[in-house]
């Protein structure tokens, strides 16, 4: 092994330039991996060490439409310290009759925060609101022009402006909000009096515990004392929740794309080493005559590809480590949560166990056939002309493709997902073989073509030799992922374009009480007469069981359930809903008063594995509503109207107290007038401008789409140098053949124009299979992982393939340059 060692130093030393493509893919697909497990890894880390302060203690319970009882209270503060806040969306103005901003608003006890520190900005005339006082973010105090000392109208009360928020240490925990935040004292809260039968409000009660590590018991135990009372809990370790299921989720997609990026390079691999071996063919058989055994051949190529590859996978590990750091100096504002920052051995060391196992299936066959090839054949012809691999090195390939795939599913968040995709991935690369293959069988088949040139390039396709087969896969590869990413592009782009469907409505009308309905609709056709307006009864509520059994005792929940994730916006009706359809199932009778049914959305009831027939429980103010599945319903999301997912029959829910919402379909050019007029005639109701729920859905998707075009970036150098590979691999046969037609009178144009001719014919052959490919990978990318409208551009479709076409064509032609150089004399004795 000393032997073989010292000859692999020697020879990469002065050879060993062929493998820089080698260092290149797996420096590429390494730092992608690395990369992307680091930054998820770090983001996650941010959550768990900071989940007391992000909640705002250890355990949290939360109620909707009510606050705690005293009995509840006094149970509360038998286990630790408790704060209380109610939290709910109001309208805040400057002037009575001024426009009206939509707030997150949230009032406050004295005992908060438990944890963290609540910090006002420099010239805050007080520490904190009291009383009839507000504390409002520097973009309120923007929009509305107000400054510490102004006054503005909340509900019924005018509030004076204590200053300006800087730090609120568990605002990351309230999860998405509609508008800015505003603090004020639970006193401020009642002069409002926004707080009303039915109206939409949430009261969360933040327990600090004297032993942090007893929170999951305490949980438990609380959770079974108030049971049936329609309280949610969560300990510190699951704050930010919906934060950290859109982080594995974003992170599992972008992994997958990472992993596809690490295919892409594993077939550059195998086109490198090819290359590469295939130049040593005279040091091979030079070896071999000086005694030189299989075995030694192997060991001093595999030193060497095994020290190539240290140096390629490392300086990929290092890259991606530092991802976190990259991107919190460069855009850490726009990250959720800022990273952790530090070494996260873990998605370190998965990248790089990854890197080297593609990287050993890939070269397997290559280093096997320089291994077996006798001297006398080597000395011949070149080494792509070995033999099939033998039956030990299949078995060894099979032993790394399942090594393989069992670390990329054991480490993916979703499994199943994992599994599929690295499935579809292998299935791939064996349809695009036989492609290739088929290509192979169907050139040697064709009639001669009387053009020489195309002649030629026809030959060149099945000769022996020849690298058609692992072209196809590599190009395959390459134009059907170049298409997948940029159909997924197109669906985000017309997705943010098109984020304000021409019917949706212009409001969201929320807390109005049922008297209010005549009020608010003459105030809203008061200054809009054409105005269309839509009521429902609406009240919050739980699903606490399903068939019978606890949601509390269910160990893990299904995956897609976000009905059972917190409160639910509610409603009955009489009649099917507009803009929904029954799938399953038959609608109530308009005079239906029997015992509860309900009706779910067709994908809810289908995550939950719930079925026409089958029981749900709700927990309405503390009440367990038991109904049974009536009707099962599709909905159109797409116009932004008041949908709801779980819809109940007239009669026993109507008696619980509850308000009305409404959604507001008017011209454009009136928002400010409606605004105003309900303002003036109903101060406590709050009004949700569609464009600036519009407005934060279009930044989520604007941040998931850069993210998407830099992994398509690295997409496309590991394209690129597979590309590379895949010409370098077949270099010596087509300088061989340049030589002989330049001898037999050909000229340069010739040559390059009959491999030029090659390159398109297999573009043109994969254009068809790589559109039908990336198309179906991008549909369900966009449909089932997004869950977005399928909107492909196919004229970018059409540009990024001929992009790709030309770019193969390109490195074909530069490829053979320097065949086209080479002299005659002094290649056929190289020969």
């Amino acid at each position: 092994m000393s032997v073989a060692w010292r000859l692999a130093l020697r020879d990469l030393r002065r050879g060993g330039r062929g493998l820089v493509l080698l260092i290149a893919c797996l420096f590429l697909g390494t730092a992608a991996l690395a990369g992307i497990g680091s930054l998820a890894a770090s983001l996650v880390a941010a959550l768990d060490a900071n989940g007391r302060q992000i909640m705002g203690g250890d355990v949290e319970f939360t109620v909707s439409q009510r606050r705690a009882t005293v009995t509840e209270l006094a149970a509360f503060t038998e286990a630790g310290r408790v704060s209380e806040t109610v939290s709910m969306r109001a309208m805040l103005r400057k002037h009575a009759d001024s426009p009206a901003m939509l707030i997150d608003l949230r009032g406050t006890d004295v005992a908060w925060p438990l944890v963290g520190r609540f910090r006002l900005a420099a010239g805050a005339l007080s520490g904190r609101p009291r009383g009839r006082e507000i504390a409002i973010a520097a973009a309120t105090a923007d929009r509305l022009g107000v400054r510490p000392g102004d006054r503005v109208r909340l509900g019924s009360a005018w509030l004076r402006v204590i200053g300006i928020i800087a730090e609120e240490p568990d605002r990351l925990g309230a999860g998405f909000t509609l508008g800015p935040p505003a603090l004020i004292d639970l006193a401020g809260l009642d002069a409002t009096a926004l707080v009303q039968p039915g109206s939409l409000y949430e009261s969360h009660y933040r327990i600090a515990l004297a032993k942090p590590a007893d929170a999951a018991d305490v949980q438990k135990r609380l959770l079974a004392r108030l049971a049936g009372a329609g309280w949610t809990a969560r300990t510190s370790d699951r704050a930010a929740g919906g934060l950290r299921r859109g982080i594995d989720q974003f992170g599992q997609f972008l992994m997958l794309v990472g992993l596809a990026a690490l295919a892409i390079a594993g077939v550059g691999v195998g086109s490198g080493v090819t290359a590469y071996l295939a130049g040593k063919t005279r040091i091979i058989a030079t070896l071999k005559v000086l005694g030189a055994t299989s075995g030694t051949i192997a060991a001093i190529f595999l030193a060497q590809l095994g020290a190539v590859s240290v140096l390629g996978i490392g300086s990929g590990l290092l890259v991606g480590a530092a991802v976190p750091w990259l991107l919190t100096s460069l855009v850490g504002a726009s990250l959720p949560v800022p990273p952790r920052l530090a070494l996260y051995p873990v998605p370190l060391a998965t990248a790089a166990v990854l890197a080297l196992l593609v990287a050993l299936l890939f070269a397997l066959p290559a280093l096997a056939r320089a291994r077996d090839v006798p001297a006398a054949t080597l000395l011949r012809d070149a080494l792509g002309a070995g033999r099939r691999p033998s039956r030990v090195v299949l078995g060894l390939m099979a032993l790394l493709m399942a090594a393989l795939v069992a670390l990329a599913v054991l480490t993916a968040s979703d499994r199943l997902l994992a599994l599929g995709f690295v499935g579809a991935v292998a299935a791939l690369i064996a349809l695009l073989w036989s492609f290739g293959l088929a290509i192979r069988f169907t050139a040697s088949k064709l009639p001669r073509a009387r053009t020489p040139l195309l002649r030629l390039a026809i030959a060149n396709l099945h000769r022996p030799g020849a690298q058609t087969d692992r072209l196809v896969v590599a190009l395959g590869l390459g134009f059907s992922l170049f298409v997948a990413l940029a159909v997924i592009d197109a669906s985000l782009t017309a997705e943010l374009r098109n984020a304000a469907p021409a019917k949706a409505p212009r409001f969201f009308a929320i807390d109005l009480q049922p008297e209010d309905a005549a009020t608010f609709t003459q105030a809203v056709r008061s200054v809009a007469p054409g105005a269309g307006i839509e009521t429902l009864p609406s009240l919050r509520g739980s699903v606490v069981a399903l068939r019978g059994q606890r949601v509390a005792d269910m160990k893990t929940l299904p995956e897609g359930a976000w009905v059972l994730r917190g409160d639910r916006t509610l409603t009955w009706s009489a009649t099917l809903p507009p803009r929904n359809t029954v799938v399953a199932g038959r609608w109530w009778p308009a005079d239906y008063r029997g015992p509860p049914l309900v009706s779910l959305e067709d994908k809810a009831a289908a995550a939950l594995g719930l079925k026409v027939g089958d029981s749900i429980t709700v927990s309405v103010l503390g009440v367990d509503v038991l109904a049974r599945i009536a009707a099962l319903r599709k909905i159109d999301w797409g116009g932004l109207g008041l949908n709801f997912a779980i819809v109940f029959s007239p009669g026993y829910i109507e008696e619980a107290p509850h308000g009305l919402l409404a959604s507001v379909y008017a011209d454009p050019g009136r928002d400010g007038a409606v605004m105003r007029s309900v303002g003036t005639a109903l101060p406590s109701v709050t009004l949700i401008r569609v464009g600036d729920v519009i407005g934060q859905l279009g930044a989520v998707l604007g941040q998931i789409a850069v993210a998407i075009r830099a992994a398509a970036a690295v997409t496309v150098a590991a394209g690129i140098a597979v590309l590379i590979g895949a010409v370098s691999a077949s270099a010596r046969a087509r300088r061989y053949d340049a030589v002989i037609l330049k001898l037999l009178g050909g000229s340069r144009r010739q040559v390059l124009g009959a491999q030029a001719l090659e390159y398109a014919l297999l573009a043109a052959a994969l254009v068809l299979v790589a559109v039908g490919v990336g198309k179906g990978a991008g549909w369900y990318v966009v449909t089932q992982v997004f869950a977005i409208a399928w909107a492909p551009r196919w004229d970018i479709v059409a540009a990024t393939v001929a992009a790709a076409v030309a770019a193969t064509l390109g490195m074909g032609i530069v490829g053979s340059l320097p065949a086209l150089r080479a002299r005659p004399a002094a290649a056929l004795r190289d020969l």
